[in-house]
């Protein structure tokens, strides 16, 4: 039994951030119904390196977590729309969304409207800035939370910054932060038997993420410098290979010594100090970089990773898919056959393991509205009725 079995989650979320999370909590137990609008469906739907998924409305960007969910398309404009998803909310555990803060509440849809429905529901809003404040009612993607929170500023080389790093850092951040926040609440109501309401914001995650940082400023007074792959010290940097670059991650004492008598050079290693090593950077790099430059990367990576020292050779996506490592760990899934699509879809399922009752999928990712007739005739209506509210526009 994984752990979220007989849990219903209502996910009303579009593009990233939401889906991935209620995605994390399908992969778990959780019964996800996507909710969409029958028109103006989640744009992920339309994103991805595929334009013909794109134009079929399961572009890889949906397709990448939406597997175990159920989808049904309402109109939440429409009042019977609405109606509906109330009736929705009464037995269920959790509601996520994350459209602009104020729009919910503006529909009769907010936690004070949901709540008296069934104290027990656990409510979570994701916003860029959050529901209050000066910011509360501007929105944001990813590389916008980027530049605002001050990650862009020190991402880069010293002559070439601001950088937004390569995958949307943010958008999984907070989607792994709210499904983490709602399995707090969820646990917290079975001490307490009462319903959460959970406000989240893009750029609390991204202050979360840069928190060394943070302390360090409001310690010091000095910003964070761009350092692109150089680091504070000669042991823990990039370094140029024979044939490839080669990232060495040796950052503690011990790791230093081991590192420096690895690539025969003893006397370096034994300039271990936090002294040494932060007034012999330059030097103790020059040299580094003249031992790495005569092995190819794949030779450096064996040979220190032998004597316990975190090294790797830069690699491309391609290449890290490829790694064996992956097949021991289970980390993608494959679908062999998905409704309307042609071929085989491999999407990653989790970043962790259980001995028992994992993450697993269990159904492919559905279409628009799949599973809309299906769930309202769950909740009494006939199939005159639903025909009736399709011509209507509120499905």
């Amino acid at each position: 039994m994984r752990p979220y079995e007989g849990i219903k989650i209502i996910d009303i979320t579009h593009v990233l951030a939401g889906p991935f999370a209620a995605y994390q909590l399908g992969l778990l137990g959780a019964d996800v119904i996507k909710v969409e609008h029958p028109k103006n469906y989640d744009q992920s739907r339309d994103s991805g390196g595929d334009r013909a998924l794109n134009r079929q409305q399961m572009g890889t960007g949906y397709l990448t977590q939406a597997s175990n969910k159920r989808a049904i398309t309402l109109n939440l404009k429409h009042e019977k729309g609405r109606e509906i998803l109330k009736k929705l909310v009464k037995d269920a555990d959790v509601l996520v969304e994350n459209w602009r803060s104020g729009a919910f509440p503006a529909l009769g849809l907010g936690w004070d409207d949901l709540r008296p429905l069934n104290p027990r529901l656990i409510y979570c809003s994701m916003t860029a800035f959050g529901q209050e404040g000066p910011r509360g009612e501007q929105t944001a993607y990813d590389q916008l939370i980027q530049a605002t929170s001050g990650m862009m500023a020190m991402t880069g080389t010293p002559d070439v910054n601001p950088i937004k790093t390569g995958a949307p850092v943010i958008d999984y951040a907070t989607g792994t932060m709210c499904a983490f926040a709602i399995s707090a609440a969820l646990f917290q109501r079975e001490r307490t038997g009462r319903g959460q309401y959970i406000d989240s914001s893009m750029l609390d995650v991204s202050l979360m993420l840069m928190g060394s940082h943070i302390t360090s400023y409001l310690r010091t007074g000095h910003e964070p410098r761009p350092k692109g792959n150089q680091m504070d010290r000669a042991s823990s940097q990039l370094y140029q290979a024979k044939d490839a670059p080669l990232m060495i991650a040796a950052g503690n004492r011990g790791q230093h010594e081991r590192l420096f008598r690895a690539v025969g050079r003893p006397d370096i290693a034994a300039q271990s100090s936090h002294d040494e090593r932060e007034q012999l950077y330059e030097k103790q790099t020059e040299e580094l970089q003249k031992v790495i430059g005569q092995r190819t990367a794949d030779e450096w990576e064996q040979h220190l990773q032998g004597s316990h020292v975190p090294a790797g050779r830069v690699r491309r996506l391609s290449e890290s898919l490829a790694d064996p490592q992956l097949k021991t760990r289970g980390v993608l899934h494959q679908h062999l056959t998905i409704e309307g699509v042609e071929g085989p879809v491999t999407v990653p399922l989790a970043a962790f393991k259980f001995a028992d009752g994992g993450p697993s999928i269990e159904t492919p990712p559905p279409r628009l509205g799949q599973h809309t007739d299906a769930v309202l005739l769950g909740l009494g209506y006939g199939r005159e009725e639903i025909a009736k509210l399709r011509d209507e526009g509120a499905i």
